[in-house]
């Protein structure tokens, strides 16, 4: 009788694998997840530096706008107040901190380039790395498995074979002891059992093959490609954690760059305020409202006691022969002028714009203005010049070269700038002539700038009831630069009227022809017609007024750049009106 082994001792023999690559598959859950995690932190510090640029663009945005907004206009009033040092050191302050934004630009520029755009690329890498990584630790895994599954299999072919062959015995051994059993069945049995056994010898060397290729696979598995895996993992997320520290000195130090170029910003700041001169913002002041006036003289006591006489104004013609004082009233000396504040100028602030000559403005201001006005008339003078060279230029390129263009093209426009340079020579002509005027009526620049008064005084006498005085300005604020000479007139219409009408009219003292068409629409003004004559009958006492009259009932002043005066001591017709020529 045959005896075959029983190879029930090896069925538990690879029962451990299964827990091992299901722990390893755990860990790579695990680790994934983590990983997973730290490229979320990489990213939110990411959009962290982002929202950091997006801040510091909007600062420097609003910088420049609050700059720009408190900037002076270009060709207004603000930018002559921009001569003083104080307002000065205010546009050096706006001018940093337009450079104090520029350096926040710089910072929200180095940070998109140094960190955002870096981490962002650095992440897109990581993701792939990290892709990589886990399908090659899904892949061993899947092999690991695959090997499991082929050992299992192999095992239970073992198992099957060696349970059909324990059978196969045990039926060979009940035939052979079964006498009614043909020895034909005998050894049909012994063969089949025989054949069973061999199938199980067989399974049995192809289990313990596929055991031994497992057990392999396995240690490999284990002991070599999951801690390279592992270790790969590692140093990629070792490289994100040190990324990530280099990112954040990174970004201290692009503030850190900018320190030094903010620090001068301040310094410039510093130093422009302390450039700040009050004494010299004061002088400038002086020096730009200085109207050249010398103070007014004493305001003389008026008796009024005695019996009231009518001063004769200075402006008439006795007064205008003579040596040009007014006689001593009740003994004192010539009445003292006011100054100009007393008493507002009332037409003045109705005509708004003043005449071309500016002579309603004060010696001193007028003096500024005309100097103005010729420095602007030579500059233009100097342009429309440059424009003609360089057309004279052209025309001599197109001589030369009559492919280049036409000579008698550029000749009208040549001709148009020369009549142009003579309108501006004949312009800054006279306004050189009022500035000669001026500055021979005013007093040397070392001398203590002089005021006079703005007011000319009427004094009129009524009865025994009553008496009053009265003092209005002339039309434009009666400034005079005369030292010596105090005025009086009387007001073309005051409360008083009705007392002087039996009054003598104030003789004519020469002719005037009226050069330009004069709309004397304020109070004490008269309109004139250009070719008007009128005669004149107070002279202008260098407040740039000459006092007319048509006929009996018109007179009024008009400016004396308006007309031309012919002096004629023999005019005596007070009523005759003068033909337009």
């Amino acid at each position: 009788m045959v005896s075959l082994p029983r190879p029930s001792v090896l069925h538990g023999a690879v029962s451990a694998p299964c827990f091992c690559c299901r722990k390893g598959k755990d860990q790579f859950d695990n680790l994934e997840k983590h990983t997973q995690w730290g490229i979320d932190v990489l990213e939110k510090y990411i959009k962290f530096v982002k929202e950091r640029t997006e801040i510091e663009l909007s600062y420097a945005k609003q910088l420049r706008n609050l700059s720009k907004k408190y900037q002076p206009k270009k060709n207004s009033k603000e930018e002559e107040e921009y001569r003083y040092t104080s307002t000065r050191a205010f546009l050096a302050t706006l001018n940093e901190m337009n450079d104090y934004a520029g350096q926040h630009e710089v910072i929200s520029e180095n940070m998109t380039s140094l960190i955002t755009g870096e981490l962002t690329r650095y992440v897109q890498e990581l993701k792939q790395e990290r892709k990589s990584h886990f399908h090659d630790g899904r892949k061993a895994q899947q092999h690991i498995e695959t090997c499991w599954k082929q050992l299992e299999a192999s095992k239970r072919r073992f198992e099957r074979d060696c349970k059909e062959a324990d059978r196969a015995q045990q039926y060979f051994e009940k035939m052979d002891a079964d006498i009614n059993v043909t020895k034909a069945d005998v050894e049909k049995a012994r063969q089949q059992a025989q054949l069973r056994h061999q199938m199980a010898e067989d399974s049995k060397a192809e289990y313990s093959s596929t055991l031994q290729k497992f057990n392999s696979e396995q240690h490999e598995h284990y002991y070599t490609h999951i801690p390279n895996i592992f270790q790969k993992i590692q140093e990629m997320e070792e490289r994100r954690i040190v990324r990530i520290g280099e990112s954040m000195k990174t970004f201290a130090e692009v503030d850190r760059q900018v320190i030094p170029i903010i620090g001068k910003c301040l310094d410039e700041i510093t130093k422009a305020a302390e450039s700040v001169d009050h004494k010299n913002d004061s002088q400038m002041v002086i020096e730009a409202f200085k109207s050249g006036f010398e103070p007014p003289g004493d305001v003389d006591f008026e008796d009024f006691t005695q019996p009231m006489k009518r001063t004769v104004s200075e402006s008439s013609l006795s007064n205008s022969r003579g040596d040009g004082k007014s006689e001593p009233k009740f003994g004192s000396k010539s009445k003292g002028k006011l100054w100009p504040f007393i008493k507002k100028n009332k037409l003045s602030l109705k005509l708004g714009a003043g005449p071309e000559d500016f002579s309603n403005l004060p010696p001193e201001q007028r003096r500024k203005k005309l100097q103005q006005k010729v420095d602007e008339l030579n500059r233009d003078i100097q342009k429309e010049m440059d424009s003609r060279d360089a057309l004279t230029k052209m025309k001599d390129v197109y001589i030369k070269n009559p492919q280049m263009g036409d000579a008698a093209s550029v000749d009208h426009r040549l001709a148009e700038l020369g009549q142009n340079i003579e309108k501006l020579r004949l312009e800054v002509q006279k306004f050189e002539g009022w500035l000669a005027e001026v500055e021979g009526r005013l007093p040397a620049r070392t001398e203590q700038p002089r005021r006079q008064s703005g007011v000319y005084e009427a004094q009129n006498a009524s009865g025994v009831n009553s008496c009053a005085q009265d003092r209005e300005s002339s039309p434009d604020g009666s400034y005079t630069e005369e030292q010596s000479q105090e005025t009086e007139m009387k007001v073309p219409a005051t409360d008083f009227d009705d007392e002087f009408d039996d009054e003598e009219p104030l003789p004519t003292i020469g002719t005037c022809k009226a050069l330009y068409t004069f709309e004397g629409q304020n109070e004490g003004t008269i309109s004139v017609a250009e070719g008007e004559m009128l005669y004149v009958i107070e002279e202008d006492k260098g407040d740039g007024w000459t006092r007319i009259r048509r006929n009996e009932d018109e007179e009024g002043y008009v400016p004396t750049s308006y007309v031309e005066v012919y002096l004629d001591k023999n005019a005596k017709d007070v009523h005759k009106p003068l033909q337009k020529i």
